[in-house]
C-alpha cells in the first residue's frame, strides 16, 4: 500500500491528536510505502507537532526508501467562477415529485422481472480510524431475484471456489441487505413519517435530479443495526434522496445512522446506494448499480464496496461467468457538475 506525503501528514497529525500509542503508529506506518519523496523538512515538521520517537524512526526509514521518487506535487488553488444556480422548483412541483417518488418506491419490486446477476463485494478495514483502507477480501455471489425476493449463492472468496456450500452469513464480517427495494420502501412508507426538504439540484450519470434531504426519527425507523445477531438497534436516519427530474425514479439513496447509543458496539454506519437503467430482454428497468457501506466500532472501521453486474433474465439458458469483473469507473457514480 502506498501513501502520499499529504496522507502521511494527516495520519501522523491525527494520531497525535487522538493520543494513539507511538509504537502502534510506527507499526502501522511500516505497512506502507511512499508514493512520493519524503524529505527531512516534512519529518522535522511532524516531529515539531509531537510525533513520537518510534514514529520518527520509521519516518526516516520511509525517507531513505523514497529518495528516488518524485517530490510532492504542489497544490495549485484556482479560484472557481461562481456559476449561476438553477432556482428551486415551485413548492407544488416539489410535492408532486415526492408523491411520484414515493409511489415508485412502494411499488418498485412489483415492477421488476425475474433475473440473476453477479454481486461483487470488496471488503476493507482500517484499525486506525483514519480511513487508510486495507483490503480484507472479495466475495462473488450469484444473486437471484424471483417473486419479489432476492437470494444469494456464494460463488468465490478471493477468486477461490468454496469447497462446501456456505451462505453469505457464514462468511462473517460486515454485510448489508435491502438494496432491491426494501431500503427505498423503508424511507418512503407512511409509518416512518420521514420529513423531506428541498436541498438542491444534482446530476448523476447525465441525468438532472431533485435532491431532497430527509430525516427519520428513531421511534419510526425501520433500519436495523445488527451486531452478532443478538445485539440489535434501530437508529434515527439522516440522508438525501436523488430523484430523476424526468422519470421521478430514485437514482441515489444516501443516509447515515444518527444518535446511536454509546453502549451499542456499532457507533456509526452510512450507506450510498446508486441505481441505474439496465436493459433485460429489450426492456429497460432501474436496478441497483453500486452500494458503499461504512461502519465504525470504536476506532475500527469497515467498508464494503458492492457492485451489481451482468444482469440477465432468469431462465434455464442463462450462463454467467463469475470471474471478478473490473471495478466500475468512478465516473459511473460521481456526481457531475451542473452547467449553467
Amino acid at each position: 500500500m502506498k501513501m502520499t506525503v499529504a496522507q502521511l501528514k494527516s495520519f501522523v497529525t491525527s494520531s497525535k491528536q487522538l493520543k494513539h500509542d507511538d509504537k502502534k503508529v510506527a507499526d502501522y506506518l511500516r505497512k506502507f510505502k511512499m508514493a512520493e519523496k519524503l524529505d527531512d523538512g516534512t519529518i522535522d515538521e511532524l516531529l515539531a507537532s509531537g510525533a513520537g520517537p518510534k514514529t520518527v524512526e520509521v519516518l526516516r526509514e520511509m525517507r531513505d526508501a523514497s529518495k528516488t521518487l518524485p517530490s510532492e506535487k504542489p497544490v495549485v488553488v484556482v479560484a472557481a467562477k461562481e456559476a449561476p444556480l438553477l432556482p428551486p422548483p415551485p413548492m407544488e412541483e416539489q410535492r408532486k415529485v415526492l408523491r411520484q417518488a414515493r409511489e415508485f418506491a412502494m411499488n418498485y419490486t412489483k415492477e421488476l422481472p425475474h433475473f440473476i446477476c453477479v454481486q461483487v463485494t470488496r471488503r476493507f478495514y482500517d484499525p486506525s480510524g483514519l480511513e487508510f483502507w486495507q483490503r480484507a477480501d472479495v466475495l462473488n455471489a450469484k444473486l437471484s431475484f424471483f417473486e419479489q425476493k432476492e437470494s444469494y449463492q456464494l460463488m468465490s472468496v478471493n477468486g477461490q471456489v468454496p469447497k462446501t456450500d456456505i451462505s453469505m452469513d457464514q462468511v462473517g464480517g460486515s454485510q448489508s441487505s435491502g438494496e432491491f427495494g426494501s431500503l427505498l420502501k423503508m424511507i418512503f412508507e407512511d409509518k416512518t413519517h420521514a420529513k423531506f426538504d428541498w436541498e438542491r439540484w444534482g446530476k448523476l450519470r447525465g441525468r438532472l435530479t431533485h435532491v431532497y434531504s430527509f430525516f427519520v426519527a428513531q421511534p419510526n425507523s425501520g433500519y436495523m443495526l445488527i451486531y452478532e445477531k443478538s445485539n440489535q438497534y434501530k437508529p434515527a436516519l439522516r440522508g438525501s434522496v436523488y430523484v430523476d427530474k424526468d422519470t421521478q425514479m430514485v437514482l441515489r439513496l444516501a443516509f447515515e445512522a444518527v444518535d446511536v447509543p454509546l453502549a451499542f458496539p456499532i457507533q456509526g454506519t452510512s450507506m450510498i446506494l446508486d441505481y441505474d437503467f439496465q436493459t433485460l430482454s429489450d426492456q429497460t428497468f432501474l436496478l441497483p448499480l453500486r452500494a458503499e457501506l461504512k461502519s465504525r466500532a470504536g476506532k475500527y472501521l469497515t467498508k464494503n464496496e458492492i457492485e451489481f453486474r451482468l444482469y440477465r433474465r432468469f431462465g434455464a439458458d442463462v450462463n454467467i461467468k463469475f470471474d471478478t469483473p473490473e471495478e466500475l469507473p468512478e465516473s459511473q457514480t460521481k456526481e457531475q457538475p451542473i452547467k449553467p
